[in-house]
């Protein structure tokens, strides 16, 4: 088994234990701006903001986004990279959008989840 494709399953395991701390930053501000269809999920793991942001929005990203990255770090097994296993963590918060929610599709447009599944990237397990 090569070396990347052990760091990708690694990060697989391992990408339930980011999704506790992505569910603790639904505060209200992050549920409203989540539900209004101002942020939505990537595939490079991180939060992204639909549209022209406020200042206070721009804050609230940027502070979920430094939270993931720590959680990235520490959640990064040996041999998978911190982008490696953030990607992996996007496939799976992407996966795990709700009918209504934004999330952004591998050609880079932002897409409204529907019921069907999400379109992600082809690596995506």
């Amino acid at each position: 088994m090569s070396k990347t494709l052990t760091a990708l399953i690694l990060a697989l395991i391992a990408a339930p234990i980011v999704a506790v701390p992505a569910l603790a930053q639904r505060d209200p501000a992050y549920a409203d701006a989540r539900a209004k269809g101002l942020v939505g999920e990537q595939p490079d793991g991180y939060l992204g903001i639909v549209g022209a942001p406020s200042e206070d929005l721009r804050r609230l990203v940027s502070n979920i986004n430094i939270q993931r990255k720590a959680a990235y770090t520490r959640g990064a097994a040996d041999g998978a990279t911190i982008e490696q296993f953030a990607f992996t963590s996007g496939c799976n918060l992407i996966a795990r959008t709700v009918p209504g929610e934004k999330y952004q599709a591998p050609d880079g447009s932002w897409k409204t989840r529907t019921a069907a599944a999400p379109e992600r990237d082809p690596r995506c397990l």
